[in-house]
């Protein structure tokens, strides 16, 4: 009697192909679970699943560099959903706390969600979907983490102490459009940091992120706004400090004009004196030749 079949290779590889997918659909679920949570008034349940929904949104680029199954679908697929779970999820729990009691202040919301469509937009176009070296402009991640991850924040006995006095309403105004130039600017980011045990930055890093992690699971309402407020400060004081936006990419990637056309429609001048025979007087193009000339 015959065992079952094992399955076969196209279908692991189907299988392979789905599983990034899987985890940008995930990152999706939280993202409108933040929304549904919001509207209910629970805050903080909305907040995590924004935590949550970014936490997916690593992993399924991870998995699908470590599978090399990458593909334009992935990346057009992911922008779609980054679009709702870091810009729509975190400017509507922003107009709920802060926005909802007067008549213009939802457009702050709309600033910031629009400044994720666009940036979200320029990455496919400018980087095709995946940071070379570092991010040009905020990640909208990481700007949608910390905007979900401030109401867990402010439940904490160190906010209600020091912090709890400000106005926050006008801070968080102001932030938000900040936070939309950071994500259309050309202000590099740096990316996560590879981990690996072969190299001493590869140690180091590993090491640092597991410190990351202890501490997430430790403190998570301190950890997660605190380490994506320094991530956006870091970023910016930086280019600040060692004048990096000198050097930072010239041109709007946002305009439809192909380079490489222009490169090859360019006009030259042309020298025929190169192409004289040795010997031969040089033609006087300047006089209308006759039939006689040809003759």
């Amino acid at each position: 009697m015959r065992g079952p079949r094992p399955p076969s290779r196209q279908t692991l590889q189907r299988g392979i192909i789905i599983l990034p997918s899987a985890f940008t659909l995930g990152n999706l679920f939280f993202g409108v679970y933040a929304l549904v949570a919001a509207s209910r008034g629970d805050f903080m349940s909305a907040g995590w699943f924004i935590i949550l929904a970014g936490t997916l949104d690593m992993l399924d680029g991870s998995v699908a560099r470590l599978t090399r199954t990458g593909s334009r679908f992935g990346a057009e697929l992911d922008s779609l959903v980054d679009a709702i779970s870091f810009g729509v999820a975190p400017g509507f729990i922003m107009y709920l706390l802060f926005f909802a009691d007067t008549q213009w202040s939802w457009t702050l919301s709309f600033v910031y969600i629009t400044a994720v469509v666009v940036r979200l937009a320029r990455f496919n176009i400018e980087q095709g979907g995946e940071a070379k070296r570092y991010f040009h402009g905020l990640p909208s991640p990481a700007a949608g983490m910390m905007l979900g991850a401030f109401y867990p924040f402010s439940q904490t006995s160190f906010f209600e102490q020091y912090l709890s006095d400000l106005p926050w309403q006008q801070i968080m105004g102001v932030g938000m459009v900040l936070l939309g130039v950071l994500l259309v600017s050309h202000v590099p980011y740096a990316r996560f940091p590879k981990i690996g045990l072969r190299t001493a930055k590869g140690i180091t890093n590993t090491v640092l992120v597991l410190l990351g992690l202890f501490a997430a699971v430790s403190v998570p309402r301190y950890y997660f706004f605190s380490v994506c407020l320094l991530y956006v400060a870091w970023g910016l004081i930086k280019s600040v400090l060692l004048g990096l936006l000198d050097r930072l990419p010239g041109g709007d990637p946002l305009l439809d004009e192909d380079e490489e056309d222009e490169e090859w429609g360019e006009v030259r001048s042309l020298e025929y004196d190169e192409f004289r025979a040795p010997g031969r007087a040089k033609p006087d193009i300047d006089r209308p030749r006759s039939l006689e000339d040809h003759a």
